[in-house]
């Protein structure tokens, strides 16, 4: 992989800064922009909008084809103008981010074109004047408004001011018309936020309103230049958080004559600032855009002088490494709600009585690097046996549950193929279910989550099933797969929503190419096309994280009067207040730059979600590519953020309750500041333990490189799998990573740390999170890792320094935004749960049976030399069956029983290792009648 690195960096070149664009204004103040040898004129072209009563501008679901997401739109009295059609809404979409008052409101005439919102004045400027460093533009005098006009040149820049005097008491917008429209055959790339990308344009104007822009302009490319219009950052302030009620402006793409224009309307029609009062005014500026930029370039040069983006954070109150320390003591307390009996995560600010799993993968790879076998035993063991036997995610017991589609059959397995190639190989390619199992779903399609059907031969699954069996023959038809994916995909922009491998699109990650498998598709491979798709995607992604607004050089007061903010959506579920003690904090750390929605469909409600696993993954694009925005989108995601599990979104208003520590130390009732998934808890983990191993290798240039697997999950639940296999750490190979809860104390927060073992040698490598050079003390944990009097540091980084060990502490040096990592001879590391579990031991017995009755399933699990299992589950539930019985000997023993007299009807059994366990079932059916099943041996 290394080499691969290296390869790159010398064979590609970093993006250039465009030369100036010439400006000119003609004397009817028309504008023209000269960029790339080509010239876009911007007219000195307005429209008025005015309605004499409260148009109710409200959000509605705007019915477009396999998207979900809401616009605004506004009551009308003309019915011809009312092109709004109320959508019905399943009943499975509700919970968390869904709004009733959005999705379920009374039907009545309204329309979602910007166009159609008021009555319409064109005002096209009649006369123009030079005034100092300004352009005046005048317009001819109208009964309703007066309007006034400047433009502005700096440098680059082309700034267009105006001013509205209102002559009649009323709602008024006025909206700028004048930059260049095309056709739609003549654009090679869009955007509006948050949905229209690529080249999906919208139906009708819709509009965007600020609270809902990444960023705030819109942009269209005509394969030479991106031309757009962005409103003053000023009107999107930091405080309060934006919302729809307190959104200054919005933004359209299409005009009302079928082309695409970028536009800026100000104030939104109905909104705040909207109703005037005769004789006053409204002023307002704006951006006249045109980059010789890709629609992504143009985004990161905007959001980078524009709104001030940057390397922006640094660890705020705690390293990431405490961080994570608390996460997971915390996934093991009752506060978490695992719900042992049914082997999952509580759902229930969803869905009430249901639990849901990600995967197991993600407690698995913390319980292995972490040296954990608590965490194994807790939580990863359940999830394994929960995912080869549930039909779905999401799962209740309660059959007449129907929000977000959920199942209670134990129909599995609903691991995904990369799940179960992980697992297998994992143990040593022991346990025969499941390659059978894979092999299956390769050739078929199952829903997992939601009502999303996804098809089990494509490229992703082709290349885990090379992984999962080293046959060569199902890599190349990935590849194969991958190229046609390629063309339909990536080389061709999206005109419509849905893409080859989705039907619909809902989380971000569907509305790019698959990324995340492209970049493991080339880790495998080292072919340049897949990493070029790859970094396509990962920039468009980030037109879906926040870019604004503006952070201001201040501090901000939050919980006033000691109250946390009250998610509205948690009060309706009658959740208590919670309280934390006003403060006044950098503005900064509040900022949800770098965060996205969660979704096109709830993105109105939660404005930026901490789950962001995106992060990790363009960490390493961004070292691939050397791109250091998706570096500095990386960091801005994921760093500083909070002391432990910060719950799921900013909502509402701006709070430091989520970066406390105790934050989510309370009842599910008691949490009300933002939702908890608990089933988010541990892929926030693996979030974590993948941002630290990213940043380890991105600032070592790849000296620090520990293999990894795919952790697939679902919806944008995407991580690196660590720790089953051993990597390099600068000059020592085959090194194990190995970081057990509190191995280190570190003096100073800025540094995040990762470490390793190898034999006698602990490895340490220390990340500065800051942009300043650290020098600190850290002390090993004497009760995790003591030293002989012969023991030795040495500095394996060019770069740092470090002092000899004394007393288990030692003394070092990290270069701002840095690395500095060390060896340290001498450590006495005792052997525990991780050489167990990755003990390399090789069992061929029978491990896998199906039963007739009951429609059941028999798995020997064998993991490493840590243990053997038994699992047994029914495919039949209680509509069929009473009570089922599991009649088992280990090794000829006396015979056990064990009963369960209510469904899930499954079982687990520890067996010695090396001992074969012979079972069978007894049924009673809800006739009373008993059915037994043969008897099966396995493990011998």
């Amino acid at each position: 992989m290394k080499s691969i690195v290296i390869l790159f960096f010398i064979a590609i070149t970093c993006w250039v800064r465009p030369v100036s664009a010439q400006i000119q204004i003609a004397k009817d103040g028309r504008i023209t922009v000269t960029s790339a040898g080509l010239s876009y004129d911007f007219f000195p072209r307005f429209i008025v909008l005015f309605n004499s009563v409260d148009p109710a501008l409200a959000l509605k679901p705007a019915g477009i084809a396999k998207v979900s997401y809401n616009v605004p739109t506004w009551r009308t009295g003309d019915t011809a103008h009312a092109d709004y059609v109320q959508q019905k809404v399943s009943e499975s979409v509700a919970g968390d981010g869904f709004d009733d008052n959005i999705l379920r409101s009374k039907k009545e005439n309204r329309t979602a074109n910007i166009y159609r919102s008021g009555t319409r004045f064109l005002s096209t400027a009649s006369r123009v004047m030079e005034a100092g460093d300004s352009t005046v533009l005048l317009f001819p005098e109208h009964p309703l408004f007066g309007l006034t006009a400047w433009i502005k040149t700096r440098d680059n820049d082309v700034q267009i001011y105006f001013k509205l005097t209102p002559k009649k008491d009323g709602f008024f917008s006025v909206g700028y018309i004048g930059a260049p429209s095309l056709d739609k055959s003549q654009v090679a790339e869009l955007w509006q936020p948050l949905i229209w990308t690529e080249k999906r344009a919208p139906q009708q104007p819709y509009m965007t309103p600020s609270f809902m822009a990444t960023l705030p302009a819109t942009l269209v490319n005509d394969g030479h230049n991106s031309i757009g219009v962005m409103a003053d950052p000023r009107y999107l302030p930091f405080q309060p958080l934006p919302l729809l009620e307190n959104s200054q402006f919005g933004l359209a793409l299409l005009n009302d004559s079928g082309k695409l224009q970028p536009q800026v309307f100000a104030p939104v029609m109905g909104g705040a600032g909207s109703q005037m009062k005769a004789g006053s005014s409204f002023s307002f500026s704006l951006n006249l855009i045109v980059k010789p930029l890709t629609i992504t370039h143009t985004y990161e040069q905007l959001a980078k002088d524009k709104m001030g983006f940057s390397d922006y954070r640094t660890n705020a109150t705690v390293s990431m490494n405490t961080t994570l320390d608390n996460l997971i003591d915390y996934s093991k307390t009752h506060y978490a709600w695992f719900v042992d009996s049914l082997k999952g995560f509580a759902y229930s600010t969803d869905v009430p009585g249901a639990v849901k799993n990600v995967s197991s993968l993600n407690p698995l790879e913390l319980a292995l690097i972490r040296d954990d076998k608590d965490m194994f035993e807790k939580r990863a063991y359940p999830l394994m046996e929960f995912m080869l036997s549930r039909e779905k995610f999401l799962f209740t017991l309660d059959s007449t549950q129907k929000i977000q589609s959920p199942s209670r059959k134990l129909k599995g397995p609903i691991a995904p193929l990369s799940e179960l190639q992980v697992l297998y190989n994992l143990f040593g390619r022991n346990n025969s279910f499941y390659p059978l199992m894979a092999k299956k779903e390769f050739g078929s399609a199952r829903i997992r989550n939601l009502d999303e059907k996804q098809k089990g031969r494509n490229w992703i699954n082709a290349m885990f099933m090379f992984k999962l069996t080293s046959d060569s023959s199902y890599l190349k038809l990935s590849r194969e797969l991958a190229d046609q994916y390629l063309a339909d995909r990536v080389d061709t922009r999206m005109e419509q929503f849905g893409d080859p491998m989705v039907s619909s699109n809902f989380f971000w990650p569907t509305f790019t190419n698959n990324w995340s498998a492209l970049l493991e598709l080339y880790e495998l491979t080292g072919e340049q096309r897949y990493l070029n798709a790859a970094h396509d995607g990962a920039r468009h992604y980030t037109l879906f994280t926040w870019m604004g607004p503006r952070i201001p050089d201040s501090l901000v007061t939050v919980n006033k009067g000691g109250k946390a903010p009250m998610y509205w959506y948690l009060k309706s579920k009658g959740h208590r207040q919670m309280y934390y003690p006003e403060e006044k904090v950098p503005a900064w750390r509040l900022s949800e730059m770098g965060l996205t929605p969660e979704s096109s469909g709830t993105s109105t409600g939660h404005r930026g979600i901490f789950m962001s696993t995106y992060a990790p993954w363009l960490l390493r694009i961004g070292y691939y590519t050397r791109d250091s925005f998706l570096m500095n989108v990386a960091k801005a995601a994921v760093v500083g953020r909070s002391e432990s599990f910060p719950g799921y979104h900013i909502n509402t208003e701006r709070t430091t309750a989520y970066e406390k520590v105790d934050f989510p130390l309370h009842g599910h009732k008691d949490q009300s500041v933002n939702s908890f998934h608990y089933n988010h808890i541990l892929p926030m983990a693996s979030m974590f333990m993948d941002y630290l191993v990213s940043d380890a290798f991105v600032k070592s240039n790849g000296n620090i490189d520990f293999p990894s697997e795919y952790i697939e999950g679902y919806a944008y639940l995407q991580n690196k799998f660590y720790g089953a296999a051993k990597g390099l750490f600068f000059s020592s190979r085959e090194a194990q990573l190995w970081m057990p809860s509190r191995l280190l104390k570190t003096d100073d927060i800025a540094l995040n740390y990762i470490s390793a073992k190898k034999g006698d040698t602990l490895l340490l490598a220390f990340m500065n999170q800051s942009l300043q050079p650290v020098t600190t003390r850290v002390t090993v944990n004497p009760s995790l890792v003591t030293f002989s009097k012969q023991a030795a540091v040495k500095l394996l980084s060019p770069s740092g320094q470090v002092q000899a060990l004394k007393d288990s502490s030692f003394q070092l040096m990290v270069p701002a935004s840095g690395i500095t990592a060390m060896a340290i001879s001498g450590a006495d590391i005792p052997k525990g749960f991780q050489d167990q579990l990755l003990a390399d031991r090789r069992d061929d017995s029978a491990d896998y049976a199906v039963i007739a009755e009951g429609n059941a399933k028999a798995l020997l699990f064998t993991m490493g030399s840590y243990a053997r299992r038994l699992y047994v589950f029914l495919q039949d539930d209680d509509s069929k069956w009473k009570s089922a019985k599991l009649i088992y000997s280990i090794n000829g023993s006396s015979p056990k029983e064990f009963v369960k007299k209510e469904y899930p009807f499954e079982f687990t059994v520890p067996v010695d290792l090396n001992k074969p366990v012979r079972f069978h079932l007894e049924l009673t059916g809800r006739d009373g009648k008993l059915v037994r099943s043969k008897e099966i041996e396995l493990g011998r």
